[in-house]
């Protein structure tokens, strides 16, 4: 999760910078221009301050929320490219071939039957992945019996389902995380459209009230707009975590039935001679 924050981090600045250089130009910018365009000798002309102009487009209504709103908006930006990393990061990992390698339960189950066990063990840890671990802790419990195995098995498969659920449960907590952070900043600026209501004893408006409101509602849909993607990649991975541990679990017991049926065919004999 390091590298994920500094990333985000340093992904958050480059958006904090872009946003504060795109912004209107400040009151020195403007008279340097004013200054510039006066021609020598002549009187400075003197401008009537004007309101700036309120954008009506998408970005410009969530940046409109003050200080406050664009600094919760700059933590909803981090959560989004944190969730987008997570989401790419998983659509790469979280595949049939990464967790179960092509070829690796056949040449397992094929030195195996040859009796070739540490072979089969090289085999797994050339090819690190998912199979592989549950295969070597089917392998480690040979000695004990087909029921040993059996409980290696089911024993390593829910370990390794389990840390792949860690893995995605990070979608689930920025998806949780995400609206509470928006209603925070929602919840601090219906405070402060309140605040000025009462510092003016009643005299603002409903226009000045409707529009603290607008601009403070604003971080509730950037936290809408972080989570419910977020929600969405997290049921996605799960139902894609759920079927592969099943495929793996499969091979993996598909590779040691040779032996389970060897073993049994070998028992046979020995119980059909004590009947005898």
């Amino acid at each position: 999760m390091t590298r994920i924050m500094i990333w985000s981090l340093a992904l958050t600045l480059i958006g904090g910078g872009y946003w504060f250089t795109t912004q209107q130009p400040s009151t020195a910018t403007r008279l340097l221009a004013q200054d510039a365009n006066t021609p020598p000798g002549a009187a400075p002309i003197e401008s009537s301050p004007s309101p700036p102009p309120q954008g009506t487009g998408f970005i410009d209504i969530l940046l409109s929320g003050g200080i406050v709103g664009n600094l919760i908006m700059l933590l909803l930006l981090a959560l989004s490219l944190t969730a987008a990393y997570l989401v790419f990061e998983h659509a790469m990992a979280i595949r049939h071939k990464e967790l179960s390698p092509p070829g690796l339960a056949d040449e397992v189950r094929e030195q195996l039957i040859a009796g070739n066990v540490k072979e089969a063990e090289k085999v797994c840890h050339t090819h690190p992945s998912f199979l592989s671990f549950v295969l070597l802790s089917g392998i480690a419990e040979l000695d004990s019996g087909w029921t040993g195995v059996e409980k290696a098995l089911e024993d390593s498969v829910a370990e390794q389902s389990a840390r792949l659920f860690r893995k995605i449960e990070y979608l689930s907590v920025i998806g949780n995380i995400a609206p509470m952070v928006g209603l925070l900043g929602t919840v601090t600026g219906m405070i402060f459209a309140f605040q000025q209501v009462a510092s003016t004893q009643g005299a603002a408006g409903a226009a000045d009230l409707a529009e603290g409101i607008y601009q403070a509602l604003v971080t509730t849909v950037g936290g809408l707009l972080v989570a419910i993607p977020s929600l969405g990649a997290f049921a996605v991975f799960r139902n894609w975590v759920d079927e592969l541990v099943a495929e793996c679990a499969y091979e993996a017991q598909q590779v040691f039935t040779p032996l389970k049926r060897r073993r049994r065919q070998a028992a046979a004999p020995t119980q059909g001679g004590r009947s005898g």
